[in-house]
């Protein structure tokens, strides 16, 4: 490949005529919603009038269904392994360049349907505007991105010469893989787990989560498009509890790539391990499970910077992404003054429809996020201070209140367990030592952001902050693909750093040959040859 990879650029919906061009496009996806899409197992699409349905729905308008979608059983979920299982031959065998020609072609397929994409993300999950185009633009860059590792990984990789024998170590496919997506991110999670399972040469069975099928169902089609094989990609949908163990437990299935909770995260983990009977290897597991993030401010921060990275962190798509900042941890010396600062940012966070340009936060996911969310608001409530608890919309949709408490201590509920919704928790801390130590204090090490202007303090986070992504002087949300690898440490996950370098490896395995030459040359053909033949 010759072209350098570059960031896809978000939109600058500030222009009129480019928000004009956005309101239209949501119109237009408004007015095809409702839609009934079929499973997609071995290349067919498979609708049935006895299988139970369930329908995704905008959380802004609880009553507005965005795709009815089927039920699948654990027989769909056997057909649609067993279809890909016959692929993989074929499919693993398939010119490289072929493969990556299909992860180039979905991405211009999206780049084509970039504001019908952005509109389904703001319906179906509550995205404000820029956050949903930024995850198109993700999606984007995943695909090119995992374009250009394969071409790089392609190649014979560099071993120590030897007289009279040539030596090759290179990447074989692995096999079938389940892949279970999170809601939070049904675009660019999706497509990053999934294109480079394909592209590596495998063949896949994608299992959305149910609040965003519809969105799912639009990338199988791109993919499809794209040029994937029908048979390679398969498609199902339905409950984790009546599908999950399916996925995860079939004999045929050579690894799982799952992003979602922590708790079902560790079932994955135990059922994978399982040798079940028949099965002649052990199963890879790659795992993406929230975390706890804190933003660390010492003393010698500005603290401007640092205020808006906070609220840009704790409360961008609702603080709905395993990367938020919902822990503020900050040097007690700057606490007030600092504090102060935060509150007057979040006053000017307008919640209402996402569907609305001036919206900058939207609804949480659905009816048990909108209860979990405000049973922890309550529980903080009794564990520290209420420093603001802003305006909510008169609407049914799944609105929360941003909510800011202050002097909560490192131990409480709050500044423990992963709330995934628009509540901070601001922890007070005795020095920078004490801070670093506050922010580590929980089973998770996802993302984390210190911000100081001491050059000792950022070497000691460097150090000790023991996180998976460590930012400086800005927020701990917004990683770019092919900049910012991404995963965690500890309880977030195995931390398969996706977007990096190495992240194709976890779907490949490796593979050595050494011949000895006859007459000084080899017989077999050099991989080279076989990457196009």
């Amino acid at each position: 490949m010759s072209e350098l990879f570059r960031n896809e650029p978000s939109l600058d919906f500030s222009t009129a005529s480019r928000a004009d061009a956005m309101r239209k496009s949501i119109e237009h996806v408004r007015s095809r919603l409702g839609a009934s899409y079929p499973l997609v197992i071995g290349g067919h699409h498979v609708v049935s009038a006895a299988t139970a349905t369930f329908s995704s729905i905008n959380p802004a308008r609880p009553d507005e269904v965005i795709g009815v979608h089927i039920t699948a059983t654990p027989e769909h979920v056997s057909q649609a392994i067993d279809g890909a299982a016959a692929a993989f031959p074929e499919w693993s065998r398939t010119p490289v360049q072929q493969r990556i020609d299909c992860l180039l072609k979905t991405a211009d397929v999206i780049q084509r349907r970039r504001a019908e994409f952005t509109a389904m993300l703001i319906l179906e999950v509550g995205k404000p505007w820029t956050e949903a185009d930024g995850e198109v633009a993700e999606a984007m860059d995943l695909l090119r991105w995992y374009a250009h590792q394969m071409d790089r990984l392609a190649s014979s990789q560099h071993l120590t010469p030897i007289a009279g024998e040539d030596a090759e170590y290179f990447y074989v496919a692995l096999g079938v893989g389940a892949i279970i997506s999170p809601w939070n991110f049904p675009l660019a999670i999706t497509t990053g787990m999934t294109s480079a399972a394909l592209v590596a040469g495998n063949c896949v069975v994608v299992k959305p989560a149910s609040n965003s099928a519809t969105t799912v169902a639009w990338l199988v089609d791109a993919l499809h498009e794209g040029g994937v094989p029908g048979p390679v990609l398969s498609y199902v949908t339905g409950s984790g509890s009546a599908i999950g163990d399916a996925l995860v437990e079939d004999r045929q299935v050579r690894f799982i790539a799952f992003t979602g909770s922590r708790e079902v995260g560790i079932r994955i983990h135990e059922r994978a391990a399982v040798v079940g009977p028949g099965q002649i290897w052990l199963k890879r597991a790659l795992l993406e499970m929230g975390g706890k993030n804190a933003v660390v401010v010492d003393e010698t921060a500005d603290l401007d910077a640092a205020a808006l990275g906070i609220v840009q962190s704790a409360f961008s798509y609702q603080g709905q992404k395993c990367s938020a900042g919902s822990r503020a941890v900050v040097v007690e010396s700057i606490q007030v003054s600092l504090l102060e600062k935060v509150v007057a940012l979040a006053l000017e966070l307008n919640v209402g429809d996402p569907a609305d340009r001036e919206t900058s936060i939207g609804p949480v996911i659905d009816a048990n996020a909108y209860a979990k969310i405000n049973d922890y608001i309550r529980k903080g409530a009794l564990e520290a201070h209420l420093a603001y608890s802003g305006d909510i919309p008169q609407s049914d949709g799944y609105f929360i209140r941003p909510t800011i408490f202050s002097a909560v201590p490192p131990g409480s509920t709050i500044a423990q367990e992963e709330i995934f919704g628009p509540v901070l928790a601001v922890i007070p801390a005795q020095d920078l030592a004490d801070a670093l130590s506050i922010a580590n204090g929980t089973p998770f090490g996802l993302t984390g952001a210190l911000y100081s202007r001491n050059p000792d303090a950022v070497a000691d986070a460097r150090s000790r902050f023991h996180v998976g992504n460590l930012y400086i002087n800005r927020e701990s949300t917004g990683a770019l693909m092919g900049v910012h690898p991404f995963g965690g440490f500890n309880m977030s996950g195995t931390d398969s750093k996706a977007g990096g370098p190495d992240y194709l490896l976890f779907f490949m395995q490796g593979k050595s040959v050494g011949e000895r030459l006859i007459d000084g040359q080899r017989v077999g053909a050099s991989l080279a040859h076989a990457r196009t033949h």
